[in-house]
């Protein structure tokens, strides 16, 4: 009779699977916002072009062994590209730990993967792909009744994150007169509401707008930019949601006693 595999064996292997879906998303974060393909071609070195043999491909391992340079021409590769397999590789073994095997593992990781790939394209390029937050909306509505929380709540989060972000945001322009969110915010966030439902993205609204303003006021405060310099909301929102997805109900109820 054949044995079950070991815990140990199991989180071993489900830190390996993030560190080789870190790569994966490193391509992502490269290719998506230049129109490229995630798929094809072959990775290879943006600045010769020499196509990475499998060796070269290796999640941090390669990184370290070729000291962080091209093997065909030496030009430099972005540290980014070993921390976010690194961050991929922790995150799926802090899931598994907390969650243990099962059907929310694995919708909590596919989400904190799209997180992750949302907040360092925003962050480095301000933009929040619809071939990500689009998609996204309509899988984490599919997933609710698989893992929570349920096509109602899925329902009334999608339209409470997308609509009410909208909302403040039509507020903003018709009182400043400028673009203060754009729309790729609004579908992120009914993303979010897909995934976690309408409390936990009332929850990841508060969190990134908490978050935001407090960097924001530091900026002011050390005379290093305006507002307008300030990071992009939706590396703010993905940071909100992974807080929500972990801990949401937690610090839900925790400030709901407080009425009781």
């Amino acid at each position: 009779m054949n044995e079950a595999p070991s815990p140990a064996l199991e989180a071993t292997l489900v830190t390996l699977l993030g560190l080789l879906l870190g790569s994966f998303m490193n391509v992502c974060i490269y290719r998506l916002p230049r129109g490229g393909s995630p798929v094809r071609p072959r990775s290879g070195c943006p600045s010769c072009g020499h196509m990475l043999a499998w060796f070269e491909n290796v999640p941090v391992l390669s990184y370290l062994v070729l000291r962080g340079k091209c093997r065909s021409c030496g030009a430099g590769i972005s540290p980014m590209y070993p921390i976010i397999e690194s961050i991929t590789g922790a995150m799926f073994l802090a899931g598994y730990l907390w969650y243990g095997p099962s059907a929310l593992l694995v919708v909590r990781l596919l989400f904190g993967c799209a997180m992750i790939v949302l907040f360092v394209i925003d962050l480095q390029h301000r933009i929040l792909p619809n071939i990500i937050t689009i998609p996204g909306i309509v899988v984490g509505f599919l997933l609710s009744e698989v893992a929570g929380p349920g096509w109602v709540a899925s329902l009334i989060g999608i339209a409470a994150g997308a609509g009410g972000l909208f909302a403040i945001s039509e507020v903003y322009y018709r009182v400043r007169h400028e673009e203060g969110l754009g729309m790729g915010d609004v579908k992120m966030l009914g993303m979010i509401g897909a995934f976690l439902g309408w409390k936990l993205v009332i929850l990841t609204l508060v969190l990134s707008s908490v978050a935001g303003s407090v960097f924001s006021l530091a900026i002011l405060a050390a005379r290093k930019g305006s507002l307008k310099s300030a990071l992009p909301f939706g590396t703010f929102l993905a940071i909100g949601a992974l807080v929500a997805a972990v801990a949401g109900d937690p610090l839900v109820n925790w400030y709901l006693q407080y009425f009781q």
